[in-house]
């Protein structure tokens, strides 16, 4: 099932997306609209019917979509491709670290700054280095402590994309000190547009689910990766999250950014763009 939460005129609405039109479902303002669409998602994922619209469909290209979860308990934002992590640590001259293929790691960043498809982003102050970063974040459905493998991707809700927008000078100096990121990363996280069920992905039913992520910039495509080259699984990550803490409805769980999926990465390469031709402009989330 494709969930979204939109706004058309002056309501805002929880959606089942069916090709170009979206079907009304429940009310989906602030956190009630959050709520209503994790209803669905863990519904759907248990095996209910599809629940009755609450009015005609409407052309997608009538409404405006938002952030699925608009108010995430909290965000983890894990570190989970390899390719990335590999390019990151040799642009400060480290190799990779032994410990990371046996510990996923994960930082928390701000709830409060999530951001919905389309809104505009601005680079914190002092930044001269605004960085996306192509994600894809799971959504927890229900509450879950200490959770086994077997039982953590049970727990998703769906998925959607993520863009973990960073300041890359702020981050590089906060890195130093032995703590972070935080500056760095706390002004804005974009969520959406789509929470799609795990039955949508191939090999979502069984746990590693595969999908081409792609970001473009200014219709331009600068990034592309694919989601089944997380090296751990995403019950890996959950579980991890969930050990010796609650996890909640709603917590967001980032996949980190897939190889090539930002311009730290591009700019490393003879080619690669400069910080110049993205720093200081407004821009949306990934695709």
């Amino acid at each position: 099932m494709r969930l979204a939460r939109f706004r058309h005129g002056p309501d805002t609405w929880v959606g089942r997306i069916h090709g170009e039109e979206v079907e009304p479902l429940a009310p989906g303002e602030g956190r009630h609209g959050q709520e209503a669409l994790l209803r669905f998602a863990v519904a759907w994922n248990h095996g209910a019917d599809e629940p009755a619209p609450m009015g005609h469909p409407l052309p997608l290209a009538s409404v405006t979509l938002l952030a699925p979860v608009p108010e995430p308990p909290s965000i983890r934002d894990f570190y989970a491709f390899e390719a990335h992590v590999a390019t990151a640590r040799a642009t400060r001259g480290l190799e990779m670290e032994p410990d990371w293929y046996e510990l996923p790691v994960f930082y928390f960043t701000n709830p409060a700054a999530v951001i919905g498809p389309g809104e505009m982003v601005h680079a914190p102050p002092g930044c001269a280095e605004l960085d996306y970063e192509l994600e894809v974040a799971a959504v927890i459905g229900y509450s879950l402590h200490d959770a086994t493998a077997e039982d953590a991707f049970d727990a998703i809700a769906g998925f959607t994309v993520m863009n973990d927008w960073s300041a890359r000078d702020l981050q590089r100096r906060e890195m130093r000190l032995g703590l972070g990121p935080s500056k760095g990363k706390d002004f804005a996280t974009s969520l959406g547009p789509i929470l799609v069920t795990p039955d949508e992905l191939p090999g979502g039913r069984d746990g590693r689910p595969a999908a081409a992520m792609t970001a473009r910039v200014d219709g331009v495509e600068w990034s592309r990766g694919e989601l089944g080259d997380l090296h751990f699984s995403w019950a890996q990550l959950v579980a991890h999250a969930s050990a010796g803490t609650v996890l909640r409805p709603g917590d967001v769980i980032g996949s980190g950014t897939v190889g090539t999926g930002c311009i730290l990465e591009l700019a490393a390469g003879p080619q690669g763009p400069r910080w110049p031709t993205i720093c200081g402009r407004s821009t949306g989330p990934s695709t």
